[in-house]
């Protein structure tokens, strides 16, 4: 499996890629948003998303909402990542098109839990 870890810090980078690596899982990388949905473009394979809300140039929920509007990617599970919980941002992150969201600091158990229900085909539809 191919997942794309878009987040402006290299050390969540770094921390996501040796969670999911070290299940055998290959990991692409961006900065930002903008940066995210090109490489979207030119990888034909990624399997999962990984989206830090939290960005500059494009932030996550812009990506999101990009994302979505290209027809190939429509069904590409996203799950949101955020440092700085609020009220209403699971909501907000749903409307904008993830898949799932889990809050930082990041619960390794958590986020292969929700990485293996998103990709396993059964999900729901969002």
């Amino acid at each position: 499996m191919t997942l794309l870890v878009i987040d402006d810090h290299a050390r969540n980078i770094f921390a996501l890629s040796k969670i999911l690596a070290d299940e055998g899982m290959v990991i692409e990388s961006a900065t930002n948003g903008k940066m995210g949905i090109a490489k979207l473009k030119r990888i034909n394979d990624i399997d999962l998303v990984l989206m830090d809300i939290m960005m500059p140039v494009t932030g996550g929920l812009e990506a999101m909402q990009e994302i979505r509007k290209i027809k190939k990617f429509a069904d590409l599970p996203i799950i949101a990542l955020t440092a700085k919980a609020m009220a209403g941002d699971r909501e907000a992150c749903l409307e904008a098109g993830a898949s799932d969201y889990v809050s930082k600091p990041i619960d390794r158990n958590l986020l292969l839990t929700v990485s293996q229900r998103l990709t396993s085909g059964d999900h729901p539809a969002y």
